[in-house]
């Protein structure tokens, strides 16, 4: 992604981000049915996209915000990209990223929402005539939308009386398990809905599973467990539209390992710690913190050895070198911020899925 800022017509400042399109790439799952306007007062329905991309492609449309117009707008969408096969239009408002509602969010604070999605995001747009009359209207387009549409990602210690869900399938069937939660018990305390709908059991699909096959892996998994689990409403919103929900949607708060933000001021001998480049527990190389020196301000902000950066100054680093990321934290002469996570939670995010941008 490529951030720009142009003139606008009457010389204010616009930003634009640019998503490209690798060609090479070929095509995947066609456009989402659009809804019809239904409310009679020329306001349509919003409609909803997922965008799937390789890691070497990019989602083929720029966000502008622009002068004189309203809300976030969809341009400049690439022949043949990943925006255009699913069906955006040039003028869209978006509204929703990965189900949060982003009209009345700060334009780069958007942006940086798309791009934490990796190579997978949930939009939610509608069209830039219906935008414009529901804003002259003084509708809530919040409320256009549904209350909640992200399936849940939820880690399960096991107690004396087991975890505390059962599960049912249809006889003769496979991947089809809805949970009955015990109530207080482990899975109702780590957020699983009662009478939800399994999906992915420690990261792996239940799709092709049978009871037995389910019943085995639970009793593999020791005493914890981490579940993606959607409620029939939102298994419905998924259907319905051919989507398929995966853990990169999920809603993650209720989650044992978070993500941490730093804020350090520079004091006369420094930050206080070392930035060394190695290899990640999940593959690949990534930016660690090293020898954080008592007292100093890496350690008043809360810095551990071994920490690993994800963003700084709010950019997330995926992709970035060590000298690049050096040269991040020194773009501010005396203040840096840094989002970090231990490397507990970085390996438990990676089994289950999660790429360290979807964290951010």
């Amino acid at each position: 992604a490529a951030m720009k800022q142009t003139k606008g017509l009457e010389g204010d400042k616009m930003s634009i981000i640019k998503f490209e399109f690798n060609p090479k790439v070929g095509i995947d799952n066609p456009a989402l049915t659009l809804t019809e306007d239904t409310d009679g007062e020329g306001v349509g329905e919003p409609r909803f996209y997922l965008l799937s991309k390789e890691s070497t492609e990019t989602f083929g449309f720029c966000l502008h915000e622009e002068l004189g117009c309203q809300g976030h707008v969809i341009r400049q969408i690439e022949l043949g990209g990943v925006a255009q096969r699913r069906g955006l239009q040039d003028g869209d408002r978006l509204l929703q990223v990965n189900g949060h509602f982003v009209d009345h969010m700060d334009h780069l604070r958007v942006v940086q929402k798309i791009k934490a999605s990796g190579n997978q995001v949930l939009l939610a747009v509608l069209d830039g005539d219906s935008y414009e009359t529901a804003k002259s209207l003084g509708r809530d387009l919040s409320q256009l939308l549904p209350d909640d549409i992200r399936p849940r990602l939820c880690h399960i210690t096991r107690d004396k009386s087991g975890f505390g869900f059962s599960v049912s399938c249809p006889e003769g069937t496979k991947g089809t398990f809805q949970l009955s939660v015990l109530q207080d018990g482990p899975a109702d305390r780590a957020g699983v809905p009662p009478g939800c709908w399994l999906l992915e059991l420690n990261g792996d699909s239940v799709k092709s599973y049978s009871h037995t096959q389910l019943t085995k892996k639970l009793k593999q998994s020791g005493n914890k467990v981490t579940l993606l689990v959607a409620s029939s409403a939102v298994e419905e919103f998924y259907r319905l539209r051919g989507l398929r929900v995966t853990a990169a949607l999920a809603d993650t708060s209720r989650l044992p390992f978070k993500v941490r933000e730093l804020h350090l001021v520079k004091g006369p001998a420094g930050y206080g710690f070392l930035l060394k480049e190695d290899d990640c527990s999940s593959g690949g190389v990534g930016q660690f913190l090293w020898d954080v020196d008592a007292g100093l301000p890496a350690e008043r902000a809360g810095m551990k050895e071994g920490d690993r950066v994800l963003a700084v100054n709010g950019e997330s680093i995926e992709g970035l070198d060590h000298e690049q990321t050096v040269h991040r934290i020194r773009a501010r002469e005396d203040q840096v911020t840094l989002l970090v996570i231990d490397p507990a939670g970085d390996e438990f995010y990676h089994s289950v899925g999660f790429g360290g941008m979807v964290l951010l």
